[in-house]
């Protein structure tokens, strides 16, 4: 975008700057003191074009160490220059125009040479005009905004001219200085409404509509619960926007990671020219208790794995109940203040928690690759198995051996009509059992109806 705005800006400076040379040479062939006058508002408007110019092509240096957000915000200070130097030709045109009005007719009188100078500044203005309002609408940019209004400028002050010239020869010698001050006027307008919008985008002001579309686009992705703070700005055609999202507590990095991407490209697909940051924090506001307990319990230093948390309330009280893997090479002591410091923290952090029992379990890593069956501890675990008549059919008993760790895997059928509470407090007995005999063995045994 800021390389097409400097190749019209470098357009726009040779066609003033050749209606310049113009204007002035047939002015002084001609003695035309307007068509000198509206030569040297010709140059003028050469070096605003000029600095309008250089600031895009400031504003197209990448971030740096002192401008992490990219130079576009000096498009929009060359903007403000422009404007205000729009500001200080309208007055200037008001004052002369004023001036002229209150002094006698001029000596002096401009003839066809002078409109044929003026003629060509009207062509030059025109194709400016063309050019830069067909600019604006494909590539936008404040600073070729405050070129078009230049352009405008110079075309309505040469046609001054010629209109002067015209009265002029007609008699009328104050018609030309009555269309300046018109002009002025509206030449003031513009430039304070130029001035009042780029100094407002200095500010770093943002469209509260923008600004709720994001959180409502934000706030519709799947997974986010809120969206709050947005925190928006924009500099030369890039938003930059630093989005924080509420997610549920009990939300793991990887599917949090997953819903900032979501977020991101969401917006991205409204808003393709924004540079998005998304902080995601937890709200623990509607996650189950259960959910809570677990989350505290498994950022406590020493704790490999945390299973089987519950709930339940008793006498208006709540109490908990979590079965918590520590390392097995640990001893008892080292142990109970990891449970120790899992209690007090789910106890601050949910005061409705009367109490939390805590079941230590050693922590044994069951590796994803096995070597070879062990016949022998599978027999072993057959002759066990035989010892409970609950068990209907022993099925299948796979054992799979990886260094001084035994994977078991038992298939046994049980009684159709046994309730699920009997299976598991049985099959609970067996592992123990088997457990006691074989040493670091991961027990799992498969119920099935017989």
């Amino acid at each position: 975008m800021f390389v097409q705005r400097t190749k019209v800006l470098q357009i726009s400076l040779v066609a003033i700057f050749s209606a310049f040379l113009v204007e002035l040479i047939f002015g002084l062939i001609s003695n035309s003191l307007a068509l000198i006058t509206d030569s040297i508002h010709a140059l003028l408007d050469s070096v605003i074009t000029l600095v309008l110019l250089l600031a895009t092509r400031l504003a197209i240096k990448p971030p740096d160490a002192e401008h992490t957000y990219g130079h576009g915000k000096i498009e929009s200070l060359g903007g403000l220059v422009g404007g205000i130097a729009i500001f200080l030709i309208a007055c200037f045109f008001i004052y002369e125009s004023i001036n002229r009005l209150q002094s006698p007719p001029p000596s002096i009188l401009p003839g066809l040479f002078a409109i044929i100078g003026a003629l060509y500044t009207i062509g030059i203005d025109i194709f400016r005009i063309v050019l830069l309002r067909k600019s604006i609408k494909k590539i936008g940019g404040v600073t070729l905004k405050a070129d078009f209004y230049h352009a405008f400028m110079d075309l309505g002050s040469t046609i001054i001219v010629i209109v002067g010239i015209v009265l002029i020869s007609y008699g009328f010698y104050y018609g030309d200085f009555v269309a300046a001050l018109i002009l002025g006027g509206l030449l003031v307008v513009l430039s304070i409404k130029l001035i009042y919008r780029t100094a407002l985008d200095l500010t770093d002001i943002i469209s509260p509509e923008l600004v709720k579309n994001v959180r409502d686009i934000a706030k519709s992705t799947k997974g986010v619960i809120d969206a709050n703070p947005i925190l928006m700005r924009r500099s030369g055609d890039t938003f930059f926007a630093d989005i924080t999202i509420s997610l549920r507590g009990d939300t793991s990095f990887d599917k949090a990671h997953e819903i900032s991407n979501n977020v991101e490209r969401n917006i991205k697909n409204k808003i393709s020219n924004a540079a998005i940051t998304i902080h995601f924090e937890p709200n623990w506001k509607d996650v189950p208790l259960d959910a809570k307990i677990l989350d505290i319990a498994k950022s406590v230093d020493g704790v490999k794995e945390v299973h089987s948390v519950s709930t339940h309330k008793t006498k208006g009280k709540t109490y908990s109940d979590l079965h918590v893997m520590v390392n097995k090479e640990i001893n008892l002591l080292s142990a109970h203040k990891i449970s120790e410091i899992i209690e007090q923290k789910i106890q601050k952090n949910i005061s409705e928690i009367k109490h939390a029992t805590i079941h230590l379990e050693p922590f044994v890593t069951v590796p994803k690759n096995f070597y070879l069956e062990d016949k022998i501890v599978e027999e072993e675990i057959r002759i066990v198995l035989e010892k409970y008549p609950e068990i209907k059919k022993i099925g299948r008993i796979v054992s799979l051996n990886f260094e001084n760790i035994l994977k078991i895997d038992i298939d046994c059928s049980f009684d159709k009509e046994l309730s699920i509470e009997k299976v598991h407090d049985l099959t609970s007995k067996i592992e123990h059992v088997i457990r006691a005999e074989i040493k670091n063995a991961v027990i799992t045994i498969h119920p099935e109806p017989d």
